[in-house]
């Protein structure tokens, strides 16, 4: 059974007390659902869930909202929260492309992008989450100081990514073609399930780091 079309996943995630319902309404106010007014990390295309929880629970002076599209994938996030809640993290069931509407200007201090689907056609090109027009989103809602982190073990979807950077008018701080063998770039490196089980089988991770 796929994921995505599990029966129940979508009341289940309407339900949960871990999930923000309506969150454009939180747009400029995010502090105001956590405990703590702490810098904002967010994670988009969570999977589920396994990175977020894991950087939560090693970085409780830092909030993190996990946003995943679907709501059958998620679940298995809530059901993992559910036996081990965290108090600095929230999630979103939402489309990536709605970032602007859901945060404001500022309001971000990283945003992590792990192992996204590669869109390898070139027509949905702008569909990639490194795609120019997802940089400019970023952008908007982003701290000055922000950046982005991006990880894959796609190399054709690595190469688009480092050369939409700089078209966009960010800067490339820094990448790899081998992040396990990086001395500087895998440190306090936190895996997700898709990087367990693609270097598991031999698969280098890239992973590149960007600002403004």
């Amino acid at each position: 059974m796929r994921l995505r079309n599990i029966p129940g996943a979508d009341e289940a995630v309407l339900n949960s007390p871990y999930c923000i319902k309506n969150p454009s309404e939180r747009k400029g106010s995010w502090q105001s659902v956590f405990l703590s007014e702490q810098p904002i990390h967010i994670e988009i295309g969570m999977g589920k869930g396994r990175f977020i929880m894991d950087m939560a629970a090693a970085h409780p002076d830092i909030n993190y909202i996990g946003i995943e599209r679907y709501s059958s994938v998620l679940l298995r996030a809530l059901q993992k929260m559910e036996l081990t809640p965290l108090i600095n993290l929230k999630f979103i069931c939402m489309d990536a492309a709605e970032v602007t509407e859901v945060f404001a200007a500022g309001e971000v201090s990283r945003i992590y992008l792990n192992f996204s689907d590669p869109w390898p056609k070139d027509r949905h090109a702008k569909r990639r989450l490194t795609s120019q027009s997802f940089l400019t989103r970023y952008d908007a809602i982003l701290k000055k100081d922000g950046r982005l982190e991006f990880k894959t073990d796609n190399q054709d979807l690595f190469t688009f990514s480092l050369e939409e950077i700089p078209k966009a008018g960010w800067q490339l701080d820094a990448f790899t073609r081998d992040l396990h063998h990086d001395v500087v770039l895998n440190r306090g490196n936190i895996m997700t399930e898709y990087e367990e089980k693609f270097s598991s089988l031999g698969n280098p991770i890239c992973k590149l780091i960007a600002s403004r």
